[in-house]
């Protein structure tokens, strides 16, 4: 199984690679083999994505529901993420944790996550359980138990979750002050995970009505990747999640806009870190924009791995940072491209600023050359294939097009797109967005080594 294993790895490594010599119509030849999937809406509203793969025995589910952190009222921060535990204490006809233990007993696997625009529940089973599991994820959307008792007791794991992932790490709240300093009103400025305050002062009586408002089957996506009839699937589907009814009330979509920033904001704070950290941030625009795809080849070029501009010139070349490291945060609305230096001792948070802007300014000005266009594009090839490897993968794929960008067919694509980018386009969206009234330049002094607060 290694030896067949490693066979694919090298054979998808060779496909990736090779593109880079192809003229573009061989390149287009060579493209990954569509994804053919089929895609209906349930009477309650619920879309489900159908995509056959019979080449092993198991099926892959996924449940997107159309809520993250965005969709949290301020001073109730925390409660997607919460959710995303109390779907798993019980239903109806599930006892506390029953829903993994069902799943495991029949040697399956299943877990859920949290973003900022979506909370996914996924199992992967042997293909005959199916039923099963439409059933289980039809009990806890329609009959989810809710409790007193269980939800103070998640609410305290959720909050040593956090203690333990931000706060008692070194620089675990680097992501949480950038955010909070770069935006003023959009609900991206708060972690997902939440604050403490906010997740003390959550009631029940919060929770059951975020509950009935979010996780709702028309706001729900289900994708099944796997060994299956499309015919019967649609029947188990209908028969089991097409009963729980739709929400009589349309589910809220008021997300507060970021308004554009006008000028260049420079922000000093101070932290329990050992070193000083620095951070030029800029605004950039959502998931599939047509900018999206440029300001990707942008992000790869300066700042995918230790070859990227960014970690060269800051760690290799002038040696002024421990780590340098960044990227486009291109998710469904408009958020932040961000490029971080952990400075090294004997140099100091001025030089790290100059560079890493010096870096963005550059990229502004000159084109990048036909070798690093040509790499970045290599690299997108390289996540592209191995990002639908598996069934879970496609999942993933076809569910992030579905809501994410309202458009299945990017699933398909973007490929195409991203083999088109010119190094112009990438110089384009450079100018447009990495403006100096448009930045964000923040330095993070440790404790006792400098003056927090604007300035």
């Amino acid at each position: 199984m290694r030896q067949a294993l490693f066979r694919t790895i090298s054979a998808l490594l060779v496909s990736a690679l090779a593109l880079s010599t192809l003229d573009p119509a061989a390149r287009a030849a060579t493209r990954p083999t569509r994804l053919d999937y089929t895609m209906t809406t349930l009477g309650n509203g619920m879309q489900v994505v159908f995509l056959e793969d019979h080449s092993t025995p198991i099926v892959h589910a996924e449940i997107w529901y159309h809520v993250g952190s965005k969709n949290e009222r301020p001073g109730r921060t925390g409660f997607a993420h919460l959710f995303e535990h109390m779907m798993f204490k019980g239903s109806k006809n599930v006892e506390p944790e029953g829903h993994p233990s069902w799943i495991s007993s029949i040697g399956g696997q299943s877990n859920a996550y949290t973003t900022e625009d979506a909370t996914v529940f996924w199992e992967t089973v042997p293909a005959p359980y199916l039923p099963l599991v439409l059933w289980l994820e039809a009990d806890r959307l329609a009959t989810l138990r809710i409790d007193e008792d269980v939800f103070k007791t998640e609410r305290e794991i959720v909050k040593e979750e956090r203690r333990m992932r931000i706060d008692n790490q070194p620089y675990g709240r680097l992501n949480e002050l950038i955010y909070d300093q770069a935006f003023t009103v959009h609900p991206y400025k708060h972690p997902t995970i939440g604050s403490m305050k906010d997740l003390e002062a959550a009631s029940i009586n919060d929770v059951r009505d975020f509950f009935r408002t979010y996780y709702v089957p028309n706001n729900a996506t289900l994708v099944l990747v796997g060994d299956f009839n499309t015919k019967e699937a649609q029947d188990l589907v209908t028969k089991y999640l097409g009963r729980v009814p739709k929400s009589s009330r349309p589910v809220p979509r008021d997300i507060p806009k970021e308004p554009p920033q006008a000028k260049e904001r420079r922000v000093r704070l101070e932290e329990s870190w050992p070193l000083p950290a620095v951070v030029v941030a800029h605004h950039i625009t959502f998931d599939g924009d047509p900018d999206s795809y440029p300001l990707h080849i942008a992000s790869k070029v300066l700042s995918d791995g230790q070859s990227s501009r960014i970690y060269r010139k800051l760690v290799y070349d002038k040696q002024i940072a421990l780590a340098a490291f960044g990227g486009g945060n291109i998710i469904e609305d408009p958020n932040l491209f961000y490029a971080v230096a952990i400075v090294q001792p004997g140099h100091t948070p001025e030089e790290a600023t100059d560079a890493l802007i010096a870096e963005l300014d550059r990229l502004r000005n000159e084109p990048i050359t036909p070798a690093e266009l040509q790499q970045a594009k290599n690299q997108f090839a390289r996540d592209y294939i191995f990002s639908r490897e598996s069934n879970k993968d496609k999942a993933m794929q076809l569910g992030h097009a579905a809501v994410i960008h309202n458009d299945i067919k990017t699933a398909d694509g973007e490929f195409d797109i991203f083999m088109n980018i010119t190094q112009a386009d990438v110089q384009r969206v450079a100018r447009k967005y990495f403006t100096p009234e448009n930045r964000l330049v923040m330095t993070v002094m440790p404790k006792g080594n400098g003056s927090g607060g604007p300035r």
